[in-house]
């Protein structure tokens, strides 16, 4: 499988010339737009997308053979082949997707007048100004001239010129780049800074291990630990474990939403985007390093695959769960999982989801329901036997994992029986 993944250089001195070739891209991708929706009649005809961009190329742009019936060339002077392309393919993409959307409107306005109901829903409107970022071809508008230094062509004093730049490649040091082919970079401002963003592709093959041999990392995702692993065999030996917590971050995390909540009280404004940010970066920061300690165990151990328990909306109910209410609005399981899920395919590493029911409420050797602790941290077997409750259901959500396995090829007759 094709495994992608996104490499930030910031751009070590900026230049005037970086907004200009933004500003003029984003001024061609307006003026493309707006043509493309006057000819739609004419382009949403033609059979291919291919067909559709050759049609759109001589509408705007001369050839020796070539008359164009719009004046892009004169307008936009110079402007680079490549990036002409590029933007065609975007504002081809924005037109579709605004008349799909209008005829998916009038369908449902008509169901609604057929019902003598009225409505509501505001109709779609075709967004000709945008704001994007250009893709910078290699050879035509990128050269690579070291580790850290190329040259870009951009919009400077009403021409296209090559300019020489610096970046910064501190990100590549933790991260393993290893078979992954770099592609055109994107030139992107944040700020007021600027930066390049290369997509890197790699092809993976994920591993096809016999049941017997795996080595599964079974992940309890939890709000007092971020996550419990356990690396299990097929026998359920367990081979590894790890506890993985952030209190220095969770401390700052909880500080900051008790300062957002008490600037809100007396200012009486819910916006505070400084502080929102300060939060947002915390939980960000707890969401990364979670997933890598994840992988790096994973690969540690050799496993085979990752398994998490299928975790959907969580209602609140009684008193605990109001207590809880801060720690279950941050917890971001839905992207730790994401995350996991596309960072352990560039390993080969697959990753399955089981069914959550009664793991944690359920003895992992068996002996049947638990009892939990106030602090729900330790649970009791009903053998007086006392253990951690979030390991305990890594265990469970591990051997649920391969029970699911041995049943599958079995037929529902012989799966009934067990």
């Amino acid at each position: 499988m094709e495994c992608i993944k996104t490499v930030k250089f910031k751009i070590k001195v900026s230049d005037k010339s970086f907004n200009d070739t933004i500003s003029i891209y984003n001024k061609a991708l307006s003026y493309i737009i707006k043509v493309i929706n006057d000819e739609w009649n004419n382009i949403s005809t033609l059979p291919t997308v291919k067909s559709q961009l050759n049609f759109i190329e001589k509408l705007i742009h001369n050839t020796k053979k070539n008359k164009a019936k719009y004046d892009f060339d004169n307008r936009f002077y110079k402007f680079p082949s490549y990036l002409r392309r590029a933007a065609t393919a975007e504002a081809l993409g924005a037109v579709k997707s605004y008349h799909s959307n209008l005829e998916n409107y009038i369908k449902k306005k008509a169901q609604y007048e057929a019902k003598g109901k009225i409505l509501k829903d505001k109709l779609p409107v075709l967004g000709t100004k945008r704001y994007s970022y250009p893709v910078f071809y290699k050879d035509n508008m990128f050269e690579r001239t070291g580790n850290n230094t190329a040259k870009i062509k951009v919009y400077k004093n009403n021409d296209w010129v090559w300019h020489d730049i610096e970046f910064n490649t501190k990100n590549l040091k933790h991260r393993d780049m290893t078979n992954f082919k770099e592609m055109n970079p994107m030139l992107v401002k944040s700020g007021r800074k600027y930066y390049l963003h290369f997509t890197c592709k790699k092809t993976a093959k994920l591993n096809n291990t016999p049941l017997e041999d795996r080595t599964v990392i079974s992940v309890d995702l939890g709000l007092t630990n971020s996550a419990v692993c356990s690396a299990m065999k097929y026998d359920g030996t367990v081979i590894g474990r790890l506890f993985i917590n952030q209190p220095i971050e969770k401390d700052c995390l909880f500080h900051k939403i008790n300062k957002l909540a008490k600037a809100q009280r007396i200012s009486g404004i819910g916006r505070k985007p400084n502080i929102w940010r300060k939060i947002n970066n915390i939980k960000n920061q707890i969401i990364n390093d979670t997933v890598h300690q994840i992988i790096k165990f994973a690969v540690d151990y050799k496993a085979d695959v990752i398994v998490f328990e299928y975790l959907g909306k969580l209602k609140s109910k009684g008193n605990y769960a109001r207590r809880m209410r801060i720690k279950l609005q941050y917890w971001a399981k839905q992207k730790i999982q994401e995350k996991v899920y596309d960072m352990a395919h560039s390993y080969g590493i697959r990753v399955s989801w089981i069914n959550p029911k009664n793991s944690s409420s359920l003895a992992f050797d068996g002996t049947g329901k638990v009892i939990r602790n106030n602090k729900k941290d330790i649970c009791e077997f009903t053998t007086g036997k006392k253990y951690h409750a979030d390991l305990n259901a890594s265990y469970n959500i591990g051997a649920r994992y391969f029970i699911r396995e041995i049943l599958n090829p079995l037929s529902e007759k012989e799966r009934l029986q067990y």
